[in-house]
């Protein structure tokens, strides 16, 4: 009997927990726990993620599970510094207790009821080197450098080195206590987003202001080579600790800066103030200090390798900002973001890196689209819209297509449910609320029907590959919204709604042979307003994208949207007015079940 070549990748006990599955090196699944607890970015153990991997398993068992987490890794450098440093030992204290439950993870998944993991082997891959993985192995370059960027996992914040074919190897990186993703969480955190993995808040922000505290950002962090350096002074992590919850739940991280933050700039922020002139200026000052740092690091990879592609991942690999001008500001000539280049790609990485570097097989998969979570048969979603007694048109594709344009292009906003949930944190047209582009006023729409988002955080076009070049001043495929790219200022008032305070767009390239109705919806857009891109958003309200039918329902129920497209079925607002008694009725419905 050959050997069981499944392999289960995990990131567990940590924020944005997630599984993945791999089958003969196909990624065939892939889903944050998040998606079925309904708590944002959860930290812990993925059961119910794992589980809806297992089923995709003819056996239902997997030979290897890889951990995106090795609490072996750089065991001599943590141990020499909790030593020198005592009143650090009861945090330290439990940091190995979570290094404890990483190695107790088969044990917890049996516990849980996952039988299929029985005789797995399992292994423990370094956090960075499973970010690493992800990038490369996922991407289409045959050899390229490979770059991971983040806060810290593992006791690093930076790994490079260069892949080639199956393998990669390491070249460099940079260590405890100095970190690129800190710093800019520090001052996410001090400008009043204090919630795990509101960087991207700031970023938004960064358009509105000005860079004039950017001399004081090069003195809070520097870089010499690819040695990024913090100025310990403005921080807590290395001297007093930071408070972190990951053991289940949404994941907490206390302060990391200190008091010179506050002597340097004055007081933080308070979480919904009023948002000031300087706290603009402070969010541009970070973003563009940031982006110094991030291009001196490519620049220096680039030399050291040679390379001309470069593979990209950890959660600073998000900034889609900076990824805008890697062209212009590096020698680099093609580049891959992994789309889930946050914590919850690493299970992804971790069984990619087990196929490749450990088990030594060749290539076999590459990750153009993220549509590899869970699906529901059209039976399914119609039990759900007959549980909720709700009134429904069962339409033809093109017919159910041609209707939904017309709807986008009368000003109706639409949510969108097809084929496979999306793995990571875009929407890319499977679960998606769409509308015009066209309405500069549909921002302030969305917002207050539905999103309830800070004013300065932009919505996202996506469109036709094939016209790219006519809107945007830079024609190169960005199918996963990590990038942002100048809208030509020609066409800037005609997609008013997409495009940001500094002229630019989050773009979805969207490629018909990737997802064809979603292609098809555009086009037939475009046959109607003569612009071939959708407003897209997640199909969420303050919550983790849409997963179930109940639960795409339930939110276009509660919420001011126009338009419910799921499956083959369209629903308009109009014909279901929600009552209480109904609402306390489709409460009660339950999750139903997926098939994936």
């Amino acid at each position: 009997m050959p050997e069981n070549s499944n392999i289960l990748g995990l990131n567990a006990y940590h924020g944005d927990s997630s599984a993945a599955l791999l089958i003969n090196g196909q990624l065939v699944m892939a889903v944050e726990e998040e998606r079925f607890n309904r708590v944002k970015h959860w930290a812990g153990l993925p059961v119910q993620a794992a589980a809806a991997c297992l089923a995709e398993t003819d056996t239902a068992s997997v030979g290897h599970i890889a951990i995106s987490r090795d609490p072996r890794a750089n065991f001599m450098a943590k141990l020499v510094r909790a030593g020198m440093r005592p009143s650090h030992w009861k945090r330290t204290a439990g940091r190995a207790a979570n290094g404890i439950a990483i190695t107790r993870t088969k044990a917890a998944l049996e516990k849980a009821g996952l039988a299929g993991v029985t005789n797995a082997q399992f292994h423990f891959v370094e956090h960075h080197r499973a970010h690493m993985a992800s990038a490369f192995f996922a991407s289409p370059f045959e050899e390229a450098a490979v770059i991971s960027v983040d806060g810290f996992g593992d006791f690093s914040s930076v790994m490079w080195g260069v892949g080639r074919g199956h393998k990669f190897d390491v070249r460099g990186g940079v260590r405890f206590p100095h970190s690129l993703g800190l710093f800019y969480t520090a001052l996410t955190q001090f400008l009043g987003f204090p919630k795990y993995g509101d960087e991207y808040k700031m970023m938004g922000l960064s358009s509105y202001g000005s860079p004039r505290f950017l001399e004081d950002m090069r003195d809070i962090v520097s870089i010499d080579g690819g040695q990024i350096r913090l100025n310990l002074d403005y921080f807590r992590h290395h001297d007093e600790g930071v408070e972190m919850t990951w053991e289940g739940g949404e994941p907490e991280l206390g302060n990391v800066y200190s008091q010179k933050m506050v002597a340097k700039f004055g007081e933080a922020r308070v979480p919904r103030a009023d948002i000031t002139q300087r706290d603009m200026d402070l969010a541009a000052s970070a973003q563009a200090r940031l982006e110094e740092i991030y291009f001196a690091l490519l620049s220096h990879v680039q030399k050291e390798t040679g390379m001309k592609a470069v593979a990209l991942a950890g959660g600073v690999a998000l900034n889609c900002v900076a990824n805008g001008m890697i062209f212009e500001k590096t020698p680099f000539r093609d580049f891959y973001v992994q789309p889930a280049a946050h914590d919850a790609g690493t299970s992804i990485g971790a069984a990619l890196y087990v196929w490749h570097q450990k088990l030594n097989n060749s290539r076999r998969h590459q990750m153009r689209h993220v549509y590899y979570g869970t699906q529901y048969r059209d039976d399914e979603i119609l039990d759900a819209l007959e549980a909720s007694g709700a009134t429904y048109h069962r339409l033809s594709e093109d017919a159910l297509v041609q209707r939904t344009a017309r709807a986008i292009a009368d000003g109706n906003v639409v949510g969108w449910y097809q084929g496979r949930m999306e793995f990571g944190p875009r929407a890319l047209g499977n679960r998606s609320i769409l509308a015009d582009p066209r309405r500069k006023e549909m921002k302030d729409v969305l917002n207050t029907r539905i999103k309830r988002r800070e004013m300065f955080r932009p919505f996202c076009p996506s469109i036709l590959a094939e016209h790219t070049g006519e809107y945007f001043e830079t024609d190169y495929t960005s199918p996963f919204m990590t990038v942002a790219y100048k809208i030509r200022p020609h066409q800037q008032e005609r997609l008013a709604a997409v495009t940001h305070e500094d002229g630019t767009g989050r773009l979805q390239t969207v490629e018909r042979d990737i997802n064809p109705i979603y292609w098809n919806l555009i086009h037939e857009f475009s046959k109607i307003s003569g612009v071939p891109v959708l407003l897209n958003t997640s199909f969420n309200e303050n919550e983790p994208i849409v997963d179930t039918p109940h639960q795409a329902l339930d939110c276009f129920l509660r919420t001011r949207m126009d338009v419910l497209v799921m499956g083959p079925y369209f629903l308009s607002k109009s014909e279901n007015q929600r009552q209480d008694a109904g609402q306390a009725a489709f409460a009660g419905s339950g999750i139903g079940g997926a098939t994936v």
